[in-house]
């Protein structure tokens, strides 16, 4: 067996830290394996004009990961989750998730979020976080940024923007949990689809690469993931239309949390399945069913369209 094999990562901080952690997972499994990461630039990286939402300019952190998987220049890519289109490439697959840490989006603002003033500036780059944000709190203006984690915390400590919406995860991986004002409720603002799990793409039907990632599978968060990513998938998600979902287990139960928007946040929709948890595709097709008829194919034609 070839002993050694080579990662694919974006360049950024945060992206080579989630490329590490899953190089020390490996070696966990495999120690005398020899691990080369190689830095690999996007399209979401080169153009700064794009949207980066994953409902919206599909695949802009993935694309040039993917092509150098299929030239075979990498063995595996690593991405954040909820960067990765349902849909992939043919000859490739998401062979393994990692460990899901915390999936909620975090505030990082000059006062917590019940507290900023109307008229108060946030940035996101998220239609997503903007349409939950504008339905929560109408008052605010909401400001699309684009740029790492660190300049964005930088344009809230210079005062151009009174706060912003991260992952929480990307900030726990970074170690600046510390700058996290609040943690944005569940209850009123639903994370994207695999936000907190990083994706292992591979491709398909490679024996060697399955052998070596299969037992780092997190398999809590690949049943969840998997709710997760077929909802998104049922309602066509990948059109630029606000949607979330987040799926827990309880037990032997599934339990999968899912909203639909306008763009704007005026209609949010929400609903809730629940279904045994070894059938975590069955859960998120059902609900996304019974949401469409409910209302939210309306609410996607109409983002779509704008």
């Amino acid at each position: 067996m070839n002993n050694k094999i080579v990662i694919g990562s974006r360049g950024s901080r945060l992206a080579m830290i989630q490329a590490e952690s899953v190089a020390r997972e490996i070696k966990q499994v495999c120690p005398g394996i020899e691990i080369e990461i190689v830095k690999i630039v996007t399209e979401g990286d080169r153009n700064r004009s794009l949207s980066i939402d994953p409902t919206g300019d599909i695949g802009i952190f993935v694309k040039a990961l993917e092509e150098a998987l299929l030239n075979r220049s990498i063995d595996i890519a690593v991405h954040s989750l909820k960067d990765l289109p349902t849909i992939l490439p043919q000859q490739l697959c998401l062979a393994a998730v990692t460990e899901r840490l915390d999936p909620r989006d975090a505030m990082v603002a000059c006062s917590p979020l019940a507290d900023l003033y109307p008229g108060s500036k946030i940035g996101t780059g998220s239609l997503r976080r903007a349409a939950q944000l504008k339905h929560l709190r109408p008052d605010l203006v909401v400001c699309g940024i684009r740029g790492n984690v660190d300049s964005r915390l930088r344009r809230v400590s210079s005062g151009q923007l009174q706060g912003v919406i991260v992952a929480a995860a990307a900030l726990l991986r970074l170690g600046l949990s510390g700058k996290i004002t609040g943690y944005l409720p569940l209850e009123s603002f639903l994370p994207a689809a695999g936000q907190g799990a990083l994706a292992i793409e591979a491709r398909e039907g490679d024996g060697r690469v399955e052998e070596i990632i299969g037992p780092i599978n997190h398999l809590p968060t690949w049943r969840a993931i998997t709710a997760e990513r077929a909802f998104v998938h049922t309602v066509e998600g990948g059109c630029r239309a606000p949607i979330a979902a987040l799926a827990t287990e309880h037990g032997d139960i599934m339990q999968i949390q899912a909203m639909v928007s306008d763009r704007e946040g005026d209609v949010i929709m929400r609903d809730t399945y629940q279904g045994p948890a070894n059938l975590p595709q069955e859960a998120g097709e059902k609900l996304a069913r019974r949401m469409l008829k409910a209302g939210a194919a309306g609410l996607i034609k109409d983002a779509r369209c704008r």
